[in-house]
């Protein structure tokens, strides 16, 4: 009965998919679009299951970092994606909550809550201002990315009648 609704159940694959590392919000909202969910349902899903990990990466990526250097075989993978956080992690330092914000909501490759929550691990940045601007950030990519599917799928008249009321 349980694995009937996990494989039938879109709306579990939705939130499942948010809370994937590069694929994020930014490709599990159109997946849950696709499969039928309504918008407003979908938002909520997607930024859910986004949200999940943060906490978590926020919490314990800086002492599993150190603890997977010590490991042969992963120490130059650590290495390499501390530096790729440290380059992108310029605007964030100069204006850290609404330069974190924005670099989460902007749906690019290499940008997005998981990047944004070891760019704030690794910069020390408190959990009590980091938290807000990732969840913010994954809301605001959230409208970018369902205008983007609604503009390439169907044309801007759903989107703008759901955000016209």
């Amino acid at each position: 009965m349980m694995i009937d609704f996990i494989k039938s159940s879109s709306e579990l694959w939705a939130f499942i998919i948010a809370m994937l590392p590069v694929v994020e919000l930014r490709g599990a909202l159109p997946v849950a679009l696709a499969s039928g969910i309504d918008l407003p349902l979908a938002i909520l899903i997607t930024i859910a299951g986004n949200m999940v990990p943060i906490p978590l990466i926020l919490l314990f990526v800086r002492p599993l970092f150190k603890w997977f250097k010590k490991l042969d075989a992963l120490r130059n993978i650590i290495h390499r994606i501390e530096e790729r956080a440290f380059k992108k992690s310029e605007n964030i330092v100069k204006s850290n909550f609404w330069g974190l914000m924005i670099f989460v909501a902007i749906p690019l490759p290499g940008t997005g809550a998981w990047t944004g929550a070891i760019i704030a691990a690794l910069l020390d940045m408190r959990l009590k201002l980091a938290i807000p601007a990732i969840a913010l950030g994954v809301i605001l990519a959230s409208v970018i990315v369902s205008a983007a599917y609604y503009l390439v799928v169907s044309g801007a008249a759903p989107f703008l009648n759901w955000m016209l009321g």
